[in-house]
């Protein structure tokens, strides 16, 4: 058995967990490596600590004089901590974080060195903008690009380096990032939403938006994934014929977590508490060797970078326990994929979860305000909201088994359904004070009832209400959240933002009183937004049908879904939010298509070479085996041979056949590659690789899977599904 295959094989079989230390109490170490609140006020003086929480709360800017103050508190903090080191870390649209890092060292004209940090260090630097995807923004003679400190979310170390989150913008202004848009949709869904809690609250003077997301991934052994080409490079397996057993017997889904992925787990955790990430919940998923960890849900951009930094964590912390960590949505075929359920609310200053209800009507009203306004929003731009979730990889998940159809649709439950249905009926203009006091007491007065044991059960639905949040299931564990967030907050808060220029005008120019016009509007939107409800299976013809009937869209591959974010309408919407310009979406939008033509590049040349260099060269191996065998037979039995040889030459010629058809499929995809590579629109690029390369992945495939069932186990060379995913 000489291949790397069972090398790895035998090398997993001896691995024996990896040991860790976990403190007493998890609350004793939470936040130690940030520069928090507590850590603010014990390092800094007491007009810094008010300039950073002001800009924390408020948005206020901090004075150059006085980020000179909070550097050097910052400085001494980290110094005192065994950092050695700062750096600017960032999220550019690579899909990965980046830094640069530099040292507090600095020398002086007597020889002498000292430790410096000032103001304008911690506040900006200027990182090559051009080195970085920027969609045509720059051109390489105008690389100047700037990261600019980020206050609302906290520094922290991680190892010896003082890590400042930041924002990264080309010289002239437009992002380059995910961080900078989602902060401008915080700032509009910010005051749209605080604008119409003041309907119901007067002392409401900030709204949040908050997030939870859901983590899930695969673990496999370091060695096993290391014998594995495409493990190594595209993250996830491009052949590889399914195990006899896989997820079938439900027998992995909470289970007991193996050993070595438990101590992992238990490193994982005791890191993320030191960086401030509060991460909560962790479990075994449906698919073998499939796991998730979830967080106490916190203020969007913050756990933004946490799921980022997370993700950093994640893979140093799997290579210190031999395993490598797989983020991709379908590592591996006809098992579960991985998702990042992104679980959104809203919450006030005073408190209040907008999209919880209440103890009185008036409570009720409000949830009921946020609740439609949100369903509605999602009506009106569920493209864009489809495109903020397409990927590469994400098109393998969505629309398989467990996860949600392409088709964006919301699910609410019956009781909410009923909800709506009752209020739908409210009459026009003025109620009778009948039927209001019916309708607080009877529906709106009821709601809190209903929830009580309403929970979701539809585990299909790609944006399910879920009892005090929305639950955008759709994200794929590879995404930035920013992407999608950035999406949703934009389009609840232009949604609010027209709520309440309707209902005014009905307080206005109606003499309507609140309530009265808050629930004509709201019976308008009912109707208008009936077509994205669906409680039903997201799968199937008959819910394509239905889909495609009702006007929703259905764009399956990622180069179609990704037009919406051209589109005039989300121009329009991102422009008069102020979010990002015309420039900037037709930038994002370039780097997105480009970025999904390499990634299926780069598989399908990795597919030709593990078939062209490993399996076609193994299956003539064997194949020559048992030419040997029908040789030495013939010669024993004369021309009896052949009554004893009959399976043998069967096997010849279907191997025979598989690998005339492989090397034409590879043939014929390199042919289409080279066509697609001479086109020069990035968008044409990416429907040509989506529609004329990508088809041939599946009939390589078929047919190297085909002969891994032929072959001799002792010759193939590739990890097999039933050691990645069984091997504990």
């Amino acid at each position: 058995m000489p291949t790397l295959r069972f090398h790895a094989i035998k090398e997993t079989y001896n691995r024996v967990p990896i040991p860790v230390t976990e403190p007493e109490r998890r609350s004793e170490i939470f936040g130690k490596n940030v520069f928090n609140e507590a850590a603010m006020r014990q390092y800094l003086t007491k007009d810094s600590f008010k300039s950073v929480m002001d800009a924390i709360e408020n948005g206020s800017k901090i004075e150059r004089h006085i980020a000179d103050h909070i550097s050097t508190g910052m400085k001494e903090w980290a110094i005192a901590k065994g950092a050695t080191h700062y750096t600017h870390w960032f999220q550019p649209l690579t899909g990965a974080t980046a830094e640069k890092h530099d040292a507090f060292f600095e020398t002086m004209e007597n020889g002498q060195a000292i430790e410096k940090f000032g103001g304008g260090q911690l506040v900006q630097q200027e990182p090559d903008a051009s080195s970085f995807p920027n969609g045509g923004i720059r051109n390489t003679f105008e690389a100047r690009g700037y990261t600019a400190w980020d206050p609302t979310s906290p520094a922290f170390i991680y190892g010896t380096t003082l890590c400042i989150p930041t924002v990264f913008v080309a010289y002239t202004g437009e992002a380059l990032d995910y961080k900078t848009p989602l902060l401008r949709a915080l700032q509009s869904i910010d005051g749209a939403a605080t604008a119409v809690a003041k309907y119901f609250d007067k002392s409401v003077t900030k709204v949040i938006a908050t997030l939870g997301w859901e983590q899930e991934y695969f673990l496999v052994d370091s060695a096993l994934a290391a014998s594995r080409p495409d493990i190594t490079l595209a993250g996830r397996t491009l052949l590889g014929h399914s195990s006899a057993k896989g997820q079938q017997l439900d027998d992995h889904y909470f289970g007991s977590i193996p050993a070595r992925v438990l101590n992992f787990m238990r490193h994982l955790e005791t890191e993320c508490m030191l960086l401030g990430i509060p991460v909560k919940t962790r479990h075994n998923e449906v698919a073998p060797n499939q796991f998730e960890l979830a967080p106490i849900f916190e203020e969007t951009n913050l756990a933004v970078d946490h799921n980022s930094l997370l993700m950093d964590l994640m893979h140093k912390i799997a290579e210190k326990h031999n395993f490598k960590v797989l983020f991709h949505e379908k590592p591996f075929a006809n098992v579960n994929g991985s998702g990042k359920h992104n679980n959104w609310s809203l919450a006030t200053n005073t408190g209040v979860n907008l999209l919880s209800p209440g103890s009185t009507p008036m409570k009720n009203l409000q949830f009921l305000t946020f609740f439609i306004n949100t369903l509605k929003a999602v009506n009106e731009y569920e493209e864009l909201l489809r495109a903020s979730i397409a990927s590469a990889s994400n098109d393998h998940r969505l629309g398989a088994n467990e996860a949600p159809p392409a088709i964006i649709s919301a699910f609410i439950g019956s009781q909410l359904t009923n909800v709506l249905d009752e209020l739908e009926k409210v009459t026009s203009g003025k109620l009778s004070p009948q039927e209001k006091t019916d309708l607080k007491l009877n529906v709106v007065g009821k709601i809190p009832e209903i929830l009580l044991d309403n929970t979701d059960r539809n585990r299909t639905s790609p944006f399910a209400f879920t009892g005090n949040k929305f639950e955008f299931r759709a994200v794929g564990s590879t995404a930035n959240c920013a992407n999608p967030m950035t999406v949703l907050n934009a389009i609840v808060a232009r949604q609010l933002i027209d709520f309440k220029a309707e209902v005014d005008v009905l307080i206005k120019d109606k003499k309507m009183k609140k309530d009265d016009a808050i629930f004509n509007v709201l019976k308008e939107y009912i109707k208008d937004s009936k077509r994205i409800r669906f409680e039903g299976d997201g799968y199937g013809e008959a819910w394509e049908k239905e889909a495609k009937k009702r006007g929703l869209s259905n764009h399956k591959t990622t180069p179609e879904a990704l037009k919406a974010k051209v589109s005039k309408k989300t121009i329009a919407l991102f422009e008069g939010l102020g979010i990002m310009s015309k420039v900037e979406l037709e930038a994002r939008h370039e780097i997105e298509v480009e970025d999904y033509a390499l990634r299926i590049q780069i598989e399908g040349r990795i597919l030709g070479d593990i078939a062209r260099n490993h399996v076609i060269p193994t299956a003539i191996r064997y194949q020559n085996m048992l030419i040997e065998n029908v040789q030495g037979l013939k010669n024993i039995y004369g021309t009896d041979f052949k009554k004893f040889s009959a399976e043998q030459m069967s096997l010849i010629e279907q191997i025979s056949e598989h690998i005339a058809k492989i090397n034409k499929g590879i043939t014929d995809m390199i042919d289409a590659r080279k066509k697609a590579n001479k086109v020069e629109d990035a968008e044409k690029k990416a429907f040509a690789y989506c529609d004329d390369v990508k088809p041939f992945f599946q009939v390589i495939r078929y047919h190297c899977d085909k002969l891994e069932l032929l072959v001799d186990d002792e010759l193939w060379p590739l990890t097999k599904y039933r050691e990645l995913l069984f091997t504990k």
